[in-house]
């Protein structure tokens, strides 16, 4: 019987179902657990460096939920012959619907209004102009799943959507030739690009010289996408009207000047954890571990 260790919280329930009666399946593993271990599900906030991966002689599969594998050391994976495992797909609507609901919650200033209903302030209700998504333009920086499905949503809504990807083939109504034209014509800017160095703080005081003025910026994908200095001080000089974050440089997220702004959503990384989503990345983690095990590819790998 294989053991699987799960570095992290995970539905167990779930998790045992689809490994099966063939693997058991550990959960705060210890050293003697980790030695044995022929599978691992990695939670997207815990570091796989080449320690642990020592802790783990006997390792053959590492599922990683979700897709993101900036944590882990691919290049020892590769040395040691080890599959990783991802999840894509499985967090796809939850993410595109975090998003859209950062967009409406400033678009639509609930936050701002649900305070003035509270304090008996009814009479400002006219100081605070509301927004819209039908007639907008909603520019999307990484045309993947998540940024088409976001696409599709807001389009059904009214918006005209523009995409930025240097990489992925956009349709060519919809796309921008660099990110400072999706900048410039946007009034919802949301990123969903994956980390690497040519986008590392891809939002800078440089590129946000570009933006239009008004904009909402949304970012439910990497932290390090944006320079949060840059941001704030785009923020503070009106050049913004909103910022959305569920990710951030630092998780947990450390106290930022931008946090206290009423114009500012914040969630702590949790936009792809719905229920739905969890239990199909789980679901995809399992499958993937146990397809490896057999002897068999999985459904997606890393590399």
């Amino acid at each position: 019987m294989s053991v699987v260790v799960a570095l992290g919280p995970v539905d167990r329930p779930i998790v045992e179902k689809h490994l099966g009666v063939d693997h058991v399946l550990v959960s705060d593993p210890s050293a003697a657990d980790l030695a044995v271990a022929e599978g691992a599900i990695v939670r997207g906030n815990v570091t796989v460096d080449r320690a642990l991966f020592d802790s783990m002689p006997q390792l053959r599969v590492l599922a990683r939920t979700g897709v993101g594998t900036e944590r882990v050391d691919l290049d020892v994976a590769r040395e040691r012959s080890i599959s990783v495992v991802i999840t894509p797909g499985s967090n796809t609507n939850a993410v595109a619907e975090g998003a859209l609901a950062m967009m409406l919650h400033l678009s639509k200033r609930l936050s701002q209004l649900t305070n003035l209903v509270r304090d008996g302030r009814w009479s400002e209700r006219d100081s605070l102009p509301l927004g819209d998504i039908d007639g907008s333009t909603v520019g999307i920086v990484g045309w993947g799943r998540i940024g088409q499905r976001l696409g599709a949503i807001t389009t059904a809504l009214g918006a005209t959507v523009r995409a930025f990807d240097p990489v992925a083939p956009i349709p060519t109504d919809i796309r921008c030739d660099s990110l400072g034209e999706l900048l410039a014509v946007s009034d919802f800017v949301s990123l969903h690009a994956p980390l690497i160095d040519s986008t590392r703080h891809m939002i800078n005081d440089e590129s946000l010289t570009h933006l239009k003025p008004g904009a909402i910026l949304i970012n439910c994908a990497r932290g390090p996408l944006m320079d949060l200095d840059a941001v704030h001080r785009s923020l503070v000089a009106g050049r913004l009207a909103g910022v959305g974050l569920d990710v951030f440089d630092e998780e947990p997220a450390s106290i930022h000047p931008i946090m206290s702004d009423p114009r500012v959503v914040l969630t702590p990384h949790v936009m792809g954890l719905t229920q739905t989503a969890a239990a199909q990345t789980f679901t995809d983690a399992a499958d993937g571990i146990c397809a490896v095990l057999r002897g068999e590819a999985p459904a997606a790998t890393a590399f």
